[in-house]
């Protein structure tokens, strides 16, 4: 292993954009391509050029956390993820004890790519499974199977890697309740120590979108969302798991410090096409075109696409909207006034709990969007 520089410092993290993904899901507005898409114009090998060259200019320290995300990391295999973290090593650093995450396609996994991953330094496997329901998955657009996602946990823990996290989204069209319990049988029988679940967003300009204005699948259903979404946090949590984000549940020492660097308003360096940058009140991002990328590095520029100086009032906010989707809550002292007024309306509802740190309540997380949109419009 290359040499790890042993710096002790604040938590600073990186995360890194791979933009490649096999086929588009008819559901993901992320920033991604698919070959066809791409044609020659940018190929995995150029953007791991580019990427070594823009790590080498990046302005940051040693960081405490790494997330590898896209699209699908996976695509790049196991030497092109190590080749990237080698590139961390030498061009950013790496603090001792650093947690290490890759994102993974289950279909592009199998056991040596996780040994070899944790050989090399990694800590820590996310994996896209969504659903254990073969219809559920053609709905959106997933390529697959339904048990290929519980092997692959399976195989990464073989492998030696204590943290191990499954993806599932919950709200799809035409999906039953029996659905979401096989998946969560499915996830629980693993062994995994994370679960994230999302309810499904269908954001303009995707397939999903244009089916249902067409028609062809329902509107969502927001009190499926939340039926849905009691389901999982009660069986989840009868089997040692814990909410620490609206989101995201572990299990005692599972959660994802990386994430919870972000919750708590932390400093990292996005790395990759389309990546985003936030180091104390300034916010920037990549240009989100692969080629375009590479062509600016190959310049010796970094791809700074724009660059925003965040105001006391936008950091505030965004402490606010992040902070309160996490169970620790902020400081009573963060808010205002007239915020507080509000935060108090909320506890007398049951909905906030209110001490030295402000906390959504267990009940209140379903509302968590709203409450915190009225207490930062009391503030504005």
């Amino acid at each position: 292993m290359a040499r790890v520089r042993r710096l002790a410092s604040q938590p600073f993290g990186l995360y890194v954009h791979v933009p490649f993904c096999a086929s588009r899901c008819g559901y993901c507005d992320f920033n991604t391509y698919t070959p066809g898409e791409l044609g020659t114009s940018s190929s995995p090998a150029e953007y791991l050029d580019a990427l070594e060259r823009e790590l080498a200019l990046a302005e940051t320290e040693p960081v405490s956390s790494i997330f590898i995300g896209g699209g699908t990391p996976s695509m790049l295999g196991a030497q092109g993820l190590i080749r990237i973290l080698r590139a961390i090593e030498r061009e950013v650093g790496i603090q001792t004890g650093a947690e290490i995450t890759t994102e993974s396609n289950p279909e592009s996994t199998s056991p040596e790519f996780f040994a070899q991953l944790r050989d090399a330094g990694y800590t820590r496997i996310s994996l896209g499974m969504q659903s254990a329901s073969s219809k559920v998955l053609q709905i959106l657009g997933r390529q697959h199977t339904p048990g290929r996602a519980f092997d692959a946990a399976r195989e990464a823990l073989a492998a030696g890697f204590e943290h191990v996290n499954l993806d599932m989204i919950y709200g799809t069209p035409f999906e039953r309740d029996a659905d979401v319990d096989r998946t969560l049988d499915e996830v629980l029988a693993t062994g995994v120590d994370h679960v994230s679940a999302y309810s499904l967003i269908v954001e303009d300009g995707t397939a999903m979108a244009r089916k249902v204005r067409k028609g062809e699948l329902p509107e969502p259903d927001e009190d499926t969302y939340a039926n849905r979404y009691q389901m999982i946090d009660e069986r989840l949590r009868s089997e040692g798991f814990d909410w620490y984000e609206v989101s995201n549940w572990a299990k005692p020492g599972g959660q994802c410090e990386h994430n919870l660097l972000y919750w708590r308003d932390g400093n990292w360096w996005g790395a990759g096409p389309g990546a985003h940058s936030h180091i104390d009140d300034q916010r920037f991002f990549n240009v989100k075109h692969p080629a375009k990328y590479a062509t600016m590095l190959q310049g010796g520029h970094l791809p700074v696409q724009e660059r925003e100086q965040l105001s006391a009032q936008q950091r505030h906010e965004e402490r606010v909207m992040l902070g309160l989707r996490i169970a620790e809550g902020l400081p009573l002292g963060e808010f205002s006034v007239q915020e507080r007024e509000v935060v108090e309306r909320y506890r007398g509802m049951g909905l906030v709990v209110v001490g030295e740190q402000v906390r959504i309540s267990e009940s209140g997380r379903l509302l968590a969007d709203g409450i915190i949109a009225d207490i930062l419009a009391a503030g504005a």
